[in-house]
């Protein structure tokens, strides 16, 4: 008993939404910075606002994950929250551009990145559900085209409406632009009708139908014994995260350090309070302490991966945090937010996104053939050496108008990001669990962008003088370090293939 192959376009439609997903993702990404230093945010603190961002997945991923996995409905499993997830991303898309203060902006990124991970978190698991082993790969391809597109769209809107209708690009002093504005006005309305096309276009296994389908590929005792989660040493890393974050935080206000690291801290602490409160609940059910269980039981490959993920996001959060200042400080050789060639810098970035998002979509039907004539651990790991070399471009390319070379390499590495690891981890995990894991899978996601939001400030500040530039040439480095972790990868498909 197997999943039933799926055509071209039931994977289509299946991943649509993803497109809309990404709008609203790419106008975030392009513009926060933009918004928060129009708002007088000095850039040496971009980082810690944008912790709003990464926090929120933290929270929110592995708790929609765990009660996708336990939803059957009308609407199915993971339907119903890509739904509301859409619906709650429009408003808070609407809200953004027109906040009158910096504490309503990062409220309104707060907002909006609960709402993005409560729609794309049973994306993930969706994909892994209702495809078969050997399709996984061309279904997380077809979710990364639709990223790419709908980011080259979202970076490009600003640009566009400027260029193309006159729309204005500047605006006095603490206000957002008119093209800002509107793009995001637009891009609400394609997110919104896009996963509405996904929700009422496909349909799901139910939890007995994956369950049966599980049993007959691993065994039953292989299935009941990956489904059942560990207890875990929870109050002894409980008390070591406790006091790392205890010392960690006396130690910054001892030393007068940058506030940035309580941020740091608190995340020590709260992982192990978290750890001490799964503990004390361990035996009386409840789904905090099934999720904390699940993390202490998640299988080889998943660890292994982690920490490549960790690499590839600290770089991606370092290129997105920085871009547009390092471009228009380095490249336009402006500061002011508020002047033209800021102005101007911004909106050139917006269009280097669109570019590696471009690049993204097309080298998502061209990876496939790479990961044929090699292996998904190779492929993923030229992919993420292609993107550092993108990276290190911008210190190199002194011209605006060619920084677009380094994109490319960029667009291959982000492609490959939002499918390799995926394609590998989904024939690692049970089907029961599958949405939760997914959601636990996150945190090597979040965890790099926390520590990147609260060290990169600092790091530029103490040794590179604040020059924003040097943010990229940080992330090339991550993007090298996660290629080599690549290679500690197990990859269970790959081991079944050779078995077989």
């Amino acid at each position: 008993m197997t999943k039933a192959k799926l055509s071209f376009f039931q994977i289509w439609n299946m991943c649509f939404g993803f497109f809309g997903i990404q709008i609203g993702f790419g106008l975030q990404n392009a513009n926060t910075s933009r918004i928060f230093q129009t708002l007088g945010v000095d850039v040496n603190h971009l980082a810690i606002l944008w912790i709003a961002a990464p926090a929120t997945g933290l929270l929110v991923q592995p708790i929609i994950g765990h009660f996708s996995d336990k939803t059957w409905g009308r609407m199915g499993r993971r339907r119903p929250y890509f739904f509301w997830g859409a619906i709650l991303t429009t408003a808070a898309l609407v809200v953004m551009p027109n906040s009158p203060t910096l504490w309503v902006a990062a409220a309104a990124l707060w907002i909006m990145d609960a709402s993005i991970n409560i729609t794309m978190e049973p994306f993930r698991a969706f994909v892994g559900d209702n495809l078969p082993d050997e399709q996984r790969s061309t279904g997380y391809a077809m979710q990364s085209f639709f990223i790419g597109l709908g980011a080259v769209l979202a970076s490009a809107l600003p640009w566009m409406l400027t260029n193309w209708f006159q729309v204005a690009n500047t605006a006095p002093a603490g206000e957002i632009p008119d093209s800002v504005r509107i793009a995001f006005y637009v891009g609400g309305a394609g997110l919104l009708l896009s996963v509405l096309w996904t929700v009422f276009t496909t349909r799901e296994y139910s939890p007995e139908q994956l369950e049966a389908f599980e049993v007959a590929a691993k065994g039953e005792a292989a299935v009941s014994a990956a489904s059942t989660p560990e207890t875990g040493p929870f109050g002894l890393i409980g008390g070591l995260g406790l006091a790392a974050g205890i010392a960690l935080a006396a130690g910054v206000f001892a030393t007068g350090l940058e506030k940035e690291l309580y941020v740091l801290a608190g995340l020590l602490g709260g992982f192990g309070l978290a750890c001490l409160a799964a503990g004390a609940l361990k035996g009386r059910g409840g789904g905090f302490s099934e999720v904390m269980g699940d993390f202490m039981a998640m299988p080889t490959t998943m660890r292994q991966l982690a920490l490549v993920q960790f690499f590839s996001w600290f770089g991606l959060f370092a290129m997105w945090i920085y871009t547009t200042p390092a471009v228009a400080a380095f490249h336009f050789h402006a500061t002011d937010a508020s002047s033209k060639a800021y102005n101007e810098g911004a909106d050139w970035v917006g269009i280097l996104f669109a570019v590696y998002n471009g690049v993204a979509a097309l080298a998502a039907l061209l990876i496939p053939f790479m990961v044929q004539a090699t292996n998904r651990r190779v492929s993923h790991a030229v992919c993420l050496v292609l993107g550092a070399l993108g990276l290190l471009s911008f210190l190199v390319i002194r011209e605006p108008g060619l920084l677009w070379i380094g994109m490319i390499g960029v667009g291959f590495a982000w492609s490959s990001i939002l499918s390799a690891p995926y394609s590998i981890l989904a024939g690692a995990l049970p089907a029961r669990k599958m949405g939760v894991f997914m959601g636990i899978f996150n945190f090597f996601i979040v965890i790099p962008q926390l520590l990147a939001a609260t060290v990169l400030g600092l790091l530029l500040k103490t040794f590179f003088d604040g020059q924003a530039i040097y943010a990229l040439v940080l992330g090339a480095a991550a993007f090298l370090a996660a290629a080599v972790a690549v290679f500690a990868v197990t990859d269970p498909d790959e081991a079944r293939s050779k078995a077989g």
